[in-house]
């Protein structure tokens, strides 16, 4: 291997960024794995997971509307605490400024089931549903986000500071992922591009 130029890929640390293991309020599992939805707005689901740089770890957290399977929501801290998740939850909250209730579902994380969280859920009429202790298949949308994010964008790189992956991650996410990249859950269209067409028949009754 020497000789010929190979390196073995080292596997790279694992970080736990669900702490589920906690006697804060769990809410139940309403969303049931049903990943569709006829409408904007209806379903939101949340996870946070975590990118290594030279500078440390940097925790990514983002919420996705389940009909466009748009990011409306993130956030990025050196700390996987519930500020992380309040800032994605305020900026899906000021984007889309939903009229009636939407269905909130994440993980048992700590960070979502904090007071301060649900009561920021409560006060927005968001309606909390988690997933079942350890499975990660009922929350299969936000974990699909994050496969995509680290094969298209992360795999292989090194990042030298937060701030290179910071910038990186918010070029994909609001340049490539919402804008450009087309899904094939989507009829081969972008998030935004699903929103529009979803959006345009109210746009012509006004």
């Amino acid at each position: 291997m020497r000789l010929n130029g190979i390196e073995a890929r080292r596997r790279r640390r694992f970080r736990v960024t669900t702490r589920s293991k906690h006697t804060k309020w769990i809410a139940p599992n309403h969303l049931n794995r049903c990943f569709k939805t006829a409408e904007l707005n209806r379903v939101w689901v949340g996870d946070v997971t975590f990118v290594a740089t030279r500078g440390g770890w940097l925790y990514l957290a983002v919420l996705l509307d389940l009909y466009s399977r748009k990011v409306i929501g993130w956030s990025m801290s050196d700390q996987n605490d519930k500020q992380l998740v309040l800032n994605a939850l305020t900026m899906a909250l000021s984007h889309r400024k939903p009229k009636s209730a939407v269905l909130h579902h994440t993980d048992r994380g700590s960070v979502y089931a904090s007071d301060e969280y649900r009561k920021q859920l409560m006060n927005s009429s968001l309606i909390s549903s988690m997933s079942r202790k350890g499975d990660c298949y009922d929350n299969a949308v936000a974990e699909s986000f994050f496969s995509t994010l680290k094969i298209e964008l992360i795999h292989g790189k090194r990042y030298f500071s937060r701030d290179h992956a910071r910038s990186d991650i918010f070029e994909y996410i609001e340049m490539f992922y919402n804008r450009q990249r087309i899904h094939q859950s989507l009829d081969y269209r972008t998030p935004d591009e699903f929103e529009q067409m979803a959006l345009s028949p109210l746009k012509s009754v006004h």
